[in-house]
């Protein structure tokens, strides 16, 4: 049995059909919870999607994609916070290591050429 627990803001539309607009939090079936903003039915503005694996992402949502400024956290504890752009890192941003080294430069998805370490003085 799939169970999900919606929390909020919704909105009808034209046509009878109920949708999340405004602020609110879902936990879906799985354990993922999302508490912030919604349009259209998407999660569109600011808020944190937290994963059962302990991955948690903080920022900007478009179109229910990580887009714009935010912070990911990874279940290891290293994270990414910078832009972002369609659920990628895209622009400038700094990634914190397992060691705790902040990495900072511009990231492209996966690639990130010509990072430097960041020195705490």
């Amino acid at each position: 049995m799939h169970v999900c627990v919606v929390e909020g803001d919704f909105s009808q539309t034209p046509d009878g059909v109920v949708i999340r607009q405004g602020f609110g939090t879902q936990i879906s079936s799985s354990g993922t919870t999302y508490t912030g903003e919604w349009s259209n039915d998407k999660m569109n503005g600011s808020g944190t999607l937290s994963h059962p694996s302990g991955a948690v992402y903080e920022g900007d949502f478009r179109e229910s994609m990580y887009h714009g400024r935010g912070t990911y956290i990874f279940p290891d504890g290293t994270k990414y916070s910078g832009t972002f752009n369609n659920n990628r890192f895209e622009g400038e941003g700094e990634f914190t290591d397992s060691e705790g080294r902040v990495w900072m430069g511009s990231f492209h998805g996966k690639a990130a050429p010509g990072l430097k370490l960041k020195l705490n003085m």
